[in-house]
């Protein structure tokens, strides 16, 4: 079933993006609290040593100057460069992301920055702590304010063997309008395909049949009679997957073509 952390390929693959755990979360904010106050203590040196001798009020001015800087826009132009990632997300393979999985824009970064300043700084990071512990997603305040929250990069995935065109069905495959399986159907296809050998008997016969009655409306001509619903899946499946890895490979050729890359 697909929940909303669930990417989908072409395949119908569900691709999980799991939200980074709390302590993953903690790590790197620590990295960046760490850089942000080596950063703040730089600037802020030089920036009074700067005014401070001219005129007291000045320096005072370039102080905030300095910590408006250093803990909003910096990590705002940050995010939003590079799509999500500060530094200490960046080495431990996280990302910032919206809700839908999307890379997240200025508007989503600031709005981070800016609420990180009360709950990570002014609350020496408690309010964040605490709102990421009862998120089911890791949510800290700014998350749940900008629409976002934190994944994990480096995931190992682990993707189904794509099934084989049973070669009865060949001739058939591939002369049939197979229509695109909506995602839902597709999934559960291949999700059916992928455990059929783990199902009891009764199981396998009566869901592949109810997946392969789904189907058949968007297949013509049907198959030959008497073929066996797993073998049908398998071969819709299966040229789905052979003409659309070839619609993309004339695709990429003809771009080739136009642009030369």
């Amino acid at each position: 079933m697909l929940t909303a952390d669930d990417l989908v390929t072409g395949e119908a693959v569900a691709l999980d993006l799991p939200p980074a755990s709390l302590a993953l979360r903690l790590a790197s904010g620590l990295i960046d609290v760490c850089l942000t106050a080596l950063l703040l203590v730089v600037v802020a040196l030089v920036a009074m040593t700067a005014t401070l001798r001219t005129d007291a009020a000045l320096a005072w001015v370039a102080f905030i100057g300095t910590l408006v800087t250093v803990l909003v826009v910096v990590p705002t132009a940050t995010e939003t460069l590079t799509r999500g990632r500060s530094l200490g997300k960046w080495a431990l393979g996280l990302r910032t992301v919206r809700d839908d999985a999307g890379p997240i824009s200025f508007q989503h970064a600031f709005v981070r920055a800016l609420l990180g300043v009360v709950e990570v700084y002014a609350f020496s990071g408690a309010p964040a702590f605490l709102s990421a512990l009862v998120s089911d997603r890791g949510k800290r305040l700014g998350d749940h304010a900008a629409g976002t929250y934190v994944v994990r990069e480096r995931v190992r995935l682990h993707l189904p063997a794509p099934p084989v065109l049973p070669p009865a069905l060949a001739g058939w495959a591939h002369t049939a309008d197979i229509r695109p399986l909506p995602t839902g159907l597709a999934l559960a296809v291949r999700q059916y395909l992928g455990r059929a050998g783990t199902l009891a008997p009764d199981a396998r016969a009566e869901v592949g049949e109810q997946l392969a009655q789904e189907v058949l409306g968007l297949v013509a001509p049907p198959p030959p009679p008497g073929t066996a619903p797993e073998a049908f899946l398998a071969a819709v499946v299966a040229i789905r997957r052979e003409r659309d890895t070839e619609r993309l490979a004339r695709e990429a050729a003809l771009r080739q073509r136009l642009t030369g890359r």
